[in-house]
This record gives structure tokens, C-alpha cells and sequence, in this order.
């Protein structure tokens, strides 16, 4: 958990783009707010995985949301409810129920339905502040935490240099 937090903050320091760490935490809100063992999930970690977003940053959305998520059960409940009994959606459960592939979806379920969209649906808002906290991040805080005079003298050491070396050869 330290080492995925490290890497966090190794990213949110660097040169990465904000907009590839904001879309990780996106990727990981919408895994970490709707349930594990969803056939979307999937389809969410192979996005994940391919795209060029942070990983860390997507594993730590996705356990930060995973366990705020109970808090917003009953509001993906009512909102899925409401959608499957909604009549002028009735044809498309039914059709998608009769389908076999699309009943791996589990889009019959209120809470998988619910929590889903809600998801989907607060994504571009979350997108945007997550752009946001970044962008403040890099230009308030992390320019307050390199004036110190800790990390300048930390800096100026042979401590550092060799630390640099090394981070360099790892890949870091």
C-alpha cells in the first residue's frame, strides 16, 4: 500500500500528464463504486491496463471508492430500480434478458444497474475536479514542499545524487 501511494506521488510529481492521472482516478471511481464481479469491471481494468494512465493512481481511486461505496448503495439501489421500472424502458430489460450475453451484464440487478450509472454519470464531474486537485497540487503544494529548507539540504547532499543514480538505473 506505501509502495503504490510512493509511486502516487512519484507521478503526481513528475512530469505525467494530469489529464492520464485524473482519467485514473476516473477508472478506478467507477470500478471502486460499482460491484466487483461485474462483466464492466472487466472492461474497466483492460482500459486500465492499456491505456497510458497511472496504475497506482487507478488502484488507489479503486480501494478509496470501493470502501465509500457502501455509502452509496442505497442511492444505486433506488436510482436502478427506478430505471427497471421505468415503462418506457421495459422492452430494452426485456429484450437484454432474453439475450444471453447481455444477461452477463447483470443490468437486471438494481444495484449493479444503479451504481453503474450513477457512476457513469458523476465520472465527468469527478474528471475534472481530480484535473483540478493535480493541477493545485503541482503548482501549490509541491512548490511549497521544494522551498523547505529539509528538502533543499536534502537535495544538496551526496545522499541525493546517489539516490538519483540509482532511481535512474532501476527505471524510476
Amino acid at each position: 500500500m506505501l509502495g503504490m501511494l510512493a509511486r502516487l506521488l512519484k507521478a503526481l510529481n513528475s512530469e505525467s500528464g494530469p489529464w492520464a492521472i485524473a482519467w485514473a482516478f476516473v477508472l478506478g471511481m467507477i470500478m471502486g463504486l460499482t460491484p466487483l464481479f461485474s462483466l464492466h469491471n472487466l472492461v474497466i481494468l483492460f482500459l486500465a491496463m492499456s491505456l497510458r494512465v497511472n496504475f497506482s493512481g487507478f488502484l488507489l481511486a479503486w480501494i478509496f471508492f470501493s470502501g465509500v461505496a457502501y455509502l452509496f448503495d442505497p442511492v444505486a439501489d433506488w436510482i436502478g430500480e427506478a430505471l427497471l421500472q421505468a415503462d418506457a424502458l421495459q422492452g430494452l430489460w426485456v429484450s437484454l434478458y432474453d439475450n444471453p450475453l447481455a444477461r452477463l451484464l447483470q443490468f437486471n440487478h438494481t444495484i449493479t444497474l444503479g451504481s453503474l450509472v450513477f457512476a457513469l454519470a458523476f465520472a465527468p464531474v469527478w474528471l475534472f475536479i481530480s484535473y483540478y486537485l493535480i493541477i493545485n497540487y503541482r503548482q501549490r503544494v509541491q512548490a511549497w514542499f521544494v522551498k523547505l529548507r529539509v528538502v533543499q539540504g536534502l537535495k544538496g547532499s551526496k545522499f541525493w545524487s546517489v539516490y538519483q543514480r540509482v532511481n535512474g538505473l532501476r527505471g524510476g
